[in-house]
């Protein structure tokens, strides 16, 4: 079966069109929405977007791989990204990307088992002045200690 918009998402992709002057404008707004409904942007997502927005596959697939925070795979219903950029670094990210490793069992990439977490080494977060820092779905945990990254995670379980 062929993936399709809700009714409620349909509506939404109505006014997020409606925004644009342009349609393939909403692009990245309209890839949130189909992520946000499918819960990752497979093939199948990928060419319905392109479908509705009126453009390539490959147009899609360009901006979908693109974007980091847009997933191709099933990600875990706690989808932690560790930034590792220079100023996380040189705070200690590498300290707790290693402790998150351990304390879930899985590598960067990967996704536990039971679905419950995802963990993805990423690029700039955008808050340099308080790494070492992580995302939890759209939550953001700054000035990371090993003991508080595992009373996130505790209170995640």
């Amino acid at each position: 079966m062929a993936l399709e918009f809700s009714p409620e998402a349909r509506k939404r992709f109505a006014e997020i069109v409606g925004r644009y002057p342009k349609k393939e404008a909403a692009m990245l707004p309209v890839l949130y929405l189909a992520q946000a409904e499918f819960g990752y942007l497979g093939t199948d997502a990928i060419e319905y977007v392109a479908k509705i927005m009126g453009v390539s596959t490959a147009r899609v697939y360009g901006v979908v791989t693109f974007y980091t925070m847009l997933n191709m795979k099933p990600i875990g219903r706690h989808h932690i990204q560790v930034c590792r950029t220079l100023p996380c670094a040189l705070a200690g990210a590498e300290k707790i990307t290693a402790l998150i490793k351990a304390k879930l069992g899985i590598d960067a990439g990967e996704t536990t088992s039971d679905g419950k977490f995802s963990l993805l080494e990423v690029e700039c977060l955008a808050s340099c002045g308080t790494g070492p820092m992580m995302q939890v779905n759209e939550d953001y945990h700054e000035n990371l200690t090993e003991e508080r990254v595992t009373e996130i995670l505790q209170s995640l379980k």
